[in-house]
């Protein structure tokens, strides 16, 4: 699977996440890689660990988000519009082998694909002022 290919999995199983509780989504990660059947073991492993790393972090993603969306609360954000953006924003604090101007490119491909036509917009605007808060 190509990385685009994994995260978009990501997105996925982590767009259930405001829908059940901790303990269910231990059982939704199970069920979504039990679809992924087929695929290197290597690339559930990713899919899983990144899953599991986003929601222990989910608060923290929260707030930069947060932090970064002028006169905007997250409920006010779609759903969609706020996994990809958790994805992204964990990749650009946690993950340093992803390059921050990939995590924004992807998460706004993302938008493309799952959101409406606005949101691509949003997605970037606030994922640049969250990668210049980071420094």
């Amino acid at each position: 699977m190509l990385r685009s290919q994994v995260r978009e999995e990501v997105f996925k199983i982590m767009f259930r996440y405001p829908f059940v509780t901790l303990e269910e989504m231990e059982e939704q990660i199970h069920y979504s890689l039990e679809e992924l059947e087929g695929k290197s073991e290597e690339n559930i492993q990713y899919i899983k660990d990144k899953v599991n790393a986003i929601v222990e972090h989910v608060e923290e993603l929260d707030s930069k988000i947060e932090a970064c969306c002028e006169g905007w609360n997250l409920n006010r954000i779609g759903k969609a519009e706020l996994t990809i953006m958790r994805i992204a924003v964990y990749e650009l604090m946690f993950e340093e082998n992803v390059p921050n101007k990939v995590a924004i490119n992807e998460a706004v491909e993302l938008t493309k694909t799952y959101c409406d036509e606005d949101a691509k917009g949003f997605v970037n605007a606030i994922l640049g002022k969250v990668e210049k808060s980071l420094g």
